[in-house]
């Protein structure tokens, strides 16, 4: 970066006084810190990067301290970065504010195929980081999977279930597949059936795959009990309000099968519980208006139970689908796979994490309009006049919000949506205001946070001391 953007970021920073998604803070004024292993493994591996600034004492109140010696700092830190696999190259800028010198090192995004970064002196499991809010955290057995299973176009869905034999396939759904798959198809017209489950990833060495059981099979949780959607509809805007007479759900289901069934299934779990409006038209026909539209709850449930993750490291757990007062949520476990962010969600095409399932329920499920996804989303949300979704992808999870339109009655419920995204990552006051255009940040959490806080959405990292200069605001 240019001299001028460091000291205009110094500024902000030690006025914000807090540390933030991409910005780490270091001393350095006696000495170069000797473990910045986390931050730069932790950096590389993020979105966008970040950007490690020596000389602010966080201790002292975000004052700046300078750097011991700019050049043996940049020397050192070159030093660590080397120990880094794939190897980090920081890119510096020196900058001199009063009679002290304050040293950045921009670190990159490193590609998804070198992904993950990591100290080698710690091996790949020990030495891998991710940044959570203004931490590093070390990564989990799981998400460095997850970027290997990318790597190497590990397709979960395609192992073979052991104790399953071919009976354990429907017949009737066998056949059905069969039928659909020869005349969308022609070039497998003349294959065996068994040749066609083979190619299409249903059977492998005389044994069903997991694809095949929970596209096919006569009962998949047979073997895979939480392969499954835990579906349940709770008293007020968290779990564990209680209803008048003391109940804890209003409703609660398991629901199972194959993966159309509980698509189904799910569908038919939603249509029961959520309220039902009948209106007028403007030619005087009565209309019925759900609370949610259909079609956007179905591509939610579809995507999910598609594009979950389906390894090992998963299994045992379901897709939740939870209806609250104001909301439903869908979560399943597995996080956006591949290349693909939440920003580009229905802006660019993504990688496919089980492209055999996915293929097979293009035959299986008749739509006009199959899988296409976040776009019929945001449209059927905004026909209905309802709030943008939310989209989350945090830790190997991928969660989708849909707020209800009466939500948005006496309140703007835009700003709401856009506050509580951002603050996914812990936020100061001051970055809200800054973020939101706000120049008092004091008449930003009053009109808006505060609102936020007294329902539950919003929270506080120091809620002992909600004055603090320190608090942060995270949803």
């Amino acid at each position: 970066m240019l001299e001028e953007e460091l000291l205009e970021l110094v500024k902000r920073v030690t006025s914000q006084k807090c540390e933030k998604q991409h910005i780490e803070l270091k001393r350095a004024s006696g000495g170069t810190p000797s473990k910045l292993y986390y931050t730069l493994s932790s950096f590389s591996n993020q979105v966008g990067g970040g950007i490690i600034i020596f000389g602010i004492d966080e201790d002292a109140g975000y004052k700046v301290a300078g750097v011991y010696d700019a050049q043996e700092l940049q020397k050192k830190v070159l030093e660590q970065s080397l120990q880094m696999e794939p190897v980090v190259r920081p890119l510096f800028t020196v900058v001199q504010i009063e009679d002290k010198l304050v040293v950045s090192a921009e670190i990159s995004e490193c590609d998804i195929y070198d992904k993950p970064c990591f100290y080698k002196g710690a091996g790949r499991l020990r030495g891998s980081y991710i940044r959570v809010g203004d931490s590093d955290q070390p990564m989990t057995e799981y998400e460095i999977y997850s970027y290997e299973a990318f790597k190497r176009r590990i397709h979960d869905e395609l192992r073979a279930v052991d104790r399953a034999a071919l009976q354990n396939l429907s017949k009737d759904n066998v056949t059905e597949y069969l039928i659909k798959l020869r005349r969308q198809k022609q070039n497998l017209v003349n294959l065996e059936d068994r040749r066609i489950l083979e190619t299409q990833g249903i059977i492998q060495n005389q044994l069903p795959t997991l694809a095949g059981l929970m596209l096919l099979g006569e009962y998949p949780q047979e073997f895979f009990p939480q392969l499954s959607v835990t579906a349940m509809v709770v008293q007020g805007r968290e779990i564990g309000e209680l209803g008048d007479d003391g109940e804890r759900f209003v409703d609660n289901k398991r629901i199972e099968g194959t993966i159309p069934q509980m698509l189904e299934g799910a569908l038919a779990f939603v249509r029961r519980n959520m309220k039902v409006k009948t209106i007028i038209t403007e030619d005087g026909l009565r209309a019925d208006k759900p609370e949610y539209p259909i079609k956007a709850v179905r591509e939610i449930i579809l995507n999910a139970l598609i594009h979950r993750d389906y390894s090992m490291h998963t299994d045992r757990s379901p897709v939740r689908l939870i209806m609250y007062e104001d909301r439903l949520e869908l979560e399943n476990p597995g996080g956006l796979y591949g290349r693909i962010t939440v920003d580009d969600l229905g802006k660019a095409a993504a990688d496919t994490r089980n492209p055999y399932i996915a293929g097979a329920m293009e035959i299986m499920i008749d739509t006009e309009n199959p899988f296409s996804g976040i776009p019929t989303v945001r449209a059927e949300l905004k026909k209905a006049g309802m709030p943008e979704p939310v989209f989350i992808d945090r830790r190997g999870v991928f969660k989708v919000i849909f707020y209800k339109k009466a939500n948005a009655e006496n309140k703007d419920i835009d700003m709401e949506m856009k506050i509580l995204n951002y603050c996914i990552t812990p936020r100061s006051r001051e970055e809200l205001a800054e973020k939101f255009g706000f120049e008092t940040p004091a008449y930003f959490l009053k009109k808006y946070v505060q609102t936020l806080i007294e329902e539950g959405k919003i929270k506080m990292t120091m809620p002992d001391k909600p004055k603090s200069k320190f608090q942060k605001y995270y949803s």
